[in-house]
């Protein structure tokens, strides 16, 4: 009878015992590239994009989720669901956007939205079962964005990955990225031309376990 049980347990953890669906989340400040890194990993991937990119910054401003992306690198395979974030700011003014030709009233509607976006990206978090930050190496790492998404990390004790994205311009500055989160694990990349993507893939399965 003994046998009947385990093996009859054996069977029900199979069943329902399976892992949930690794959650990966792209978080960062507007316009660091998360999208345009959602979409390098999709083409590469699936052969399909994920997300409108633009230089209007907030231009995603509600999660956007692709399912069952499968990487492999170095003989081995990890499958994740791929959670692309709105642009996390500490301020969202509607002005902001008016310097982009939209007349006060669509201004003050995307800051509308923006402001959701950022909300709806903050109760996600909770979600993740692991995060790659991106942020912009021609920018100095030591903002109050950066902090506070990191911070927020830190408290859920989420697993991170900075990707030090658009490493191909001029002012990129990796150091100054690695001495500002000395904790994390770090790996420069330029999502838009494609640079240096194995490394990433290779520090995420480090990352997502």
């Amino acid at each position: 009878m003994g046998n009947f049980f385990t093996d009859l347990f054996s069977k029900l953890t199979l069943l329902f015992g399976k892992k949930k669906d690794i959650k990966l989340g792209l978080y960062g400040p507007p316009n660091a590239g998360k999208s345009t890194l959602a979409n390098r990993i999709c083409k590469d991937w699936l052969g399909e994009e994920m997300s409108s990119v633009s230089s209007i910054p907030h231009e995603t401003r509600e999660v956007i989720v692709k399912e069952k992306i499968e990487v492999k690198s170095k003989g081995k395979s990890l499958t994740f669901n791929l959670i692309d974030t709105p642009g996390i700011a500490t301020k969202i003014d509607y002005e902001d956007f008016m310097k982009f030709k939209m007349n006060k009233e669509l201004a003050k509607d995307r800051a509308k939205e923006a402001t959701k976006g950022v909300i709806e990206a903050i109760k996600w978090l909770d979600n993740m079962d692991a995060v790659v930050v991106v942020l912009d190496s021609t920018i100095n790492p030591y903002s109050q964005v950066n902090i506070t998404i990191i911070g927020n990390l830190a408290a859920r004790n989420i697993p991170v990955l900075i990707a030090a994205n658009k490493t191909d311009l001029k002012k990129s500055d990796m150091k100054a990225v690695e001495s500002a989160f000395p904790q994390y694990p770090i790996v420069g990349i330029s999502a838009e031309k494609g640079k240096n993507m194995e490394d990433f893939y290779e520090e995420l399965f480090k990352v997502v376990k």
